[in-house]
């Protein structure tokens, strides 16, 4: 790779990796649902002149339906659930369960592929994966809120399925319009929820969390991560999955005073492990996540073709 891609590969690894840092922060003077809005408020916009001048809104919200649908599985629930799991458990730990997000992909991609077949090392990556979840839960359970853990469940299960949806049914369409009228839509949406719970006093940190969040992890976030795509490709760009969780667990020990607990140690190596093993290509057909976001990036990345919608 060119030192631009690697530069692209490194920001990438940190701009996803420091959000459930600034999310553990921001919540500690504003409500989840007005963190979300502020969020998706604060990216939608900056994304908005980019969004007209590389295709509009027309075509996109002609597929209103897998558009909300995207929106509502990809952030409108993930992003209020996982704000509120981070008022009860450590960014560190919030990061790390992210990480079984490629395991669950890799089931949906057995779901929703009825012609794949899952290979041994498929399904060893998945029980090894399991086994790394369990320890981070079991060892560490003294730290572990039921609820909490409910809730990044239901996140992690949202980010494997959403990427499947956009695939299949938004990938000709060009990218930044869909991100940024998704990112518009959620706001939207807890607008009213802003509005009734908007925070009398809010610190110097928060406002910094938030609009860190805002402009860099959604707006500059899914231009690099673009940029990234077109320069060493869908594939190879995906590695970063693996990376984000790390970069979690280094800001939240070193920056918030987090505990790096036995838990961590030994879990997360096996989830690591397992997604990596779990998302790699069956025989003979394609399946797991890293396909899935393969194929995703893919589209979103394809210019537009004369006339018409974005490349397949």
């Amino acid at each position: 790779m060119t030192r631009r891609s690697w530069a692209l590969f490194a920001a990438m690894c940190v701009i996803w990796g420091i959000p459930y840092l600034l999310i553990r922060v921001a919540v500690r003077d504003i409500e989840p649902g007005t963190l979300v809005f502020l969020r998706t408020a604060i990216g939608g916009l900056i994304l908005l002149p980019i969004a007209f001048r590389t295709g509009g809104f027309r075509p996109v919200l002609s597929r209103w339906f897998p558009l909300l649908a995207f929106a509502v599985i990809e952030m409108a629930i993930p992003w209020l659930l996982l704000s509120d799991a981070e008022r009860k458990v450590s960014s560190s730990l919030s990061g790390l369960l992210i990480a079984a997000v490629p395991l669950i992909g890799v089931l949906v991609a057995k779901l929703t592929r009825s012609d794949e077949r899952a290979s041994r090392l498929q399904l060893g990556g998945l029980l090894v994966g399991l086994v790394g979840v369990s320890m981070l839960v079991g060892l560490d359970f003294g730290d572990v809120h039921l609820g909490a853990l409910l809730e990044i469940l239901v996140v992690v299960i949202g980010y494997a399925t959403a990427p499947v949806i956009m695939a299949r049914r938004l990938a000709d369409l060009p990218s930044v319009p869909v991100v940024c009228a998704s990112l518009l839509l959620v706001a939207a949406g807890y607008l009213p929820s802003a509005i009734v719970q908007w925070p009398h006093h809010v610190s110097g940190e928060v406002v910094g969390s938030v609009a860190l969040l805002g402009v860099i992890c959604t707006a500059l976030a899914f231009v690099i991560f673009f940029a990234l795509i077109a320069a060493i490709g869908p594939g190879r760009a995906t590695v970063i999955t693996y990376v984000n969780p790390a970069i979690a667990v280094l800001f939240g020990v070193t920056l918030l005073g987090e505990s790096f607990t036995l838990g961590m140690a030994v879990g997360f190596p096996l989830i690591l492990v397992g997604s990596v093993l779990g998302a790699r290509k069956s025989e003979p057909a394609v399946g797991g996540p890293e396909a899935a976001v393969a194929e995703t990036a893919a589209v979103l990345t394809a210019e537009p073709e004369p006339g018409g919608m974005a490349a397949v």
